[in-house]
């Protein structure tokens, strides 16, 4: 295995239309863990279909040695098809249970070959993934969405793989089958190429790949150890953006001053030729000398100017366009005491099934708590949300709110107009505020000039979420309790820092579903609740699914 490697040389991707992707792109990935990043839209997720096969590259050469397991964003799986099928070993286990039952035909030898332990390689893996009860004819519309993921993880496995493309493996994964995954790759001895905004997953690999501006550079170590390394270059970058531009304005100075002296010079040159009262042809000669010496004093310091600012104009291109949301929120405060909700034995029933175990479940949120609501799949998490926000009425139990509003976002983000732009979505959410302060306020939530008038339909993931929270925040009154529904899904590292920045200035209660621990740790969470089967509890940290 430690032979396996990817190599891509001048590799270039264009859509139908010939717009671009990327150009040029050459890089290598040897055995190890690497994590590949980039905002979305960069074009990651076409990069591993390219070098698995999927897509036709416009230009250039993928090489892959060793055998190939591709793990896509977006698994085309049928939902009728069994778990079996899944895995690929549909037809080995068929042969295998023909020749246990005496048929000894060469065709069932053949199809099997040496794989005479595929059920026990096929059981292993489930396991190991989190799937060890999960029948091998059981169909795929009855699993869940991160069930789906692991199933097909674990059928990549199972083809013993020296090359692994996995993109965004953790997307619908709670916290305990995210740890599974850990563990897993922990173990990998191959090459493995992995696409990942989770950033617990990422400080998991060898080395980083950033695809940035058409280009891709490489770190060593972890993610922290690139975040660490991208901040320094960044502060390296700044300093010598500062040094150029102090060195284009003496330059300037000096050019100016340049110019002054030499007209001083002409001018005292001219007085004292006509007062000495020299011959006419003399004189000229003299200003001609004069005229020539300041010429050319002049294109010295304005070519000093140019070199000046072409330093500067190179500084500036080593610069990364940091897209920091920067806010103050003070009409969100709430006071340390206030109760802002609370919910006493509160039960929801699917049919003769209740959802909440026990007498339901009991929630009370003061102050400006910060919360963390945990637990696997399926328990009822989303629902309890809706609970305590309003647009689902307990069958059990009571509720009680504070006056202040409540505000929900939901994992589709659908709380806005798609047809409106996204001024006009705050003017709806804020009509109060003057048009200036509106413009003034999406500008902090980084939409200027044109990207203002946008459509909210047109916009990207990451967009969305910021134009959402714009929304929200800033509304008429501000919300005191703040609810978020695996908020971070699907957005790009740039847009999780946008939100954890958002939230940083919140002043308000929020409760905030989500299994990204580095996520849960920088947005100040300080109290743990975790919902299963055993009901709603208060946990000390977070703990696994």
């Amino acid at each position: 295995m430690s032979d396996a490697y990817i190599v891509c040389s001048n590799l270039s991707f264009s859509w139908p239309d010939d717009t671009p992707v990327f150009t040029d792109l050459s890089f290598s990935v040897g055995a190890g863990r690497t994590g590949l990043v980039a905002p979305n839209g960069a074009g990651k997720s076409t990069l591993l279909k390219l070098i698995a096969g999927e897509r036709r590259a416009t230009g250039g050469t993928v090489t892959v040695e060793g055998m190939l397991g591709y793990l896509p964003q977006d698994l085309p799986l049928e939902g009728g098809r069994t778990v079996a099928e899944v895995l690929g070993i549909v037809a080995k286990l068929a042969a295998l249970h023909a020749i246990e039952s005496g048929d000894a035909g060469e065709e069932h030898f053949t199809t099997l070959g040496d794989d005479w332990n595929v059920e026990e390689r096929s059981r292993a893996e489930l396991d190991r993934l989190g799937l060890g009860d999960v029948p091998l004819d059981r169909r795929l519309h009855t699993l869940s969405g991160g069930q789906v993921v692991s199933l097909g993880l674990a059928a990549q496995l199972l083809k013993r793989p020296d090359v692994l493309l996995l993109d965004e493996p953790t997307n619908n994964l709670d916290l305990d089958a995210r740890r599974r995954l850990y563990a897993v790759l922990e173990e990998w001895s191959g090459c493995l190429l992995l696409v990942s905004h989770d950033r617990a997953l990422l400080d998991r690999m060898d080395r980083i790949l950033e695809l940035d501006r058409g280009e891709v550079r490489s770190y060593g170590g972890n993610f922290t150890a690139y975040e660490e390394a991208v901040r320094a270059a960044q502060d390296a970058a700044e300093r010598n953006v500062r040094n150029a531009a102090q060195e284009v304005k003496r330059e300037k100075r000096e050019l100016q001053q340049a110019r002054e002296r030499a007209e001083r010079r002409a001018g005292n040159a001219a007085r004292n030729l006509k007062s000495a009262g020299l011959p006419k042809i003399f004189a000229g000669t003299m200003k001609r000398g004069a005229q020539e010496s300041a010429g050319k004093s002049n294109e010295t310091h304005a070519a000093r100017v140019s070199e000046a600012r072409a330093r500067l104009d190179e500084a500036g291109r080593a610069l990364r366009d940091e897209q920091k949301i920067a806010l103050e929120l003070p009409g969100t405060a709430v006071p340390a005491g206030r109760t802002v909700f609370l919910g006493e034995r509160m039960q929801v029933h699917y049919g003769d099934r209740a959802l909440f175990a026990g007498d339901g479940a009991d929630l009370v949120i003061r102050g400006p708590e910060r919360i963390a609501l945990t637990g696997p799949n399926g328990v009822g998490k989303s629902t309890l949300l809706r609970l305590v926000h309003g647009d689902l009425t307990p069958q059990g139990g009571r509720v009680q709110r504070a006056d202040g509003r409540v505000a929900y976002l939901s994992q589709r983000l659908d709380l806005l107009d798609p047809d409106r732009t996204v001024a006009e979505n705050l003017a709806a959410f804020a009509p109060g505020l003057p048009e200036a302060q509106r413009m003034n306020l999406l500008a902090r939530f980084l939409f200027r000039g044109s990207r203002m008038h946008l459509p909210v339909g047109a916009l990207s993931g990451g967009e969305r979420l910021r134009a959402t929270l714009a929304c929200v925040l800033c509304a008429e009154p501000a919300p005191q309790l703040l609810l978020l529904d695996e908020p971070t899904n699907n957005l790009d590292l740039v847009s999780v820092g946008q939100l954890e920045s958002a939230l940083g200035a919140y002043q308000g209660a929020f409760v905030v579903v989500s299994h990204d621990e580095r996520f849960l740790a920088e947005i100040g969470v300080r109290r743990w609740l975790r919902l299963d089967e055993g009901g709603l509890r208060e946990t000390g940290a977070i703990e696994g699914d």
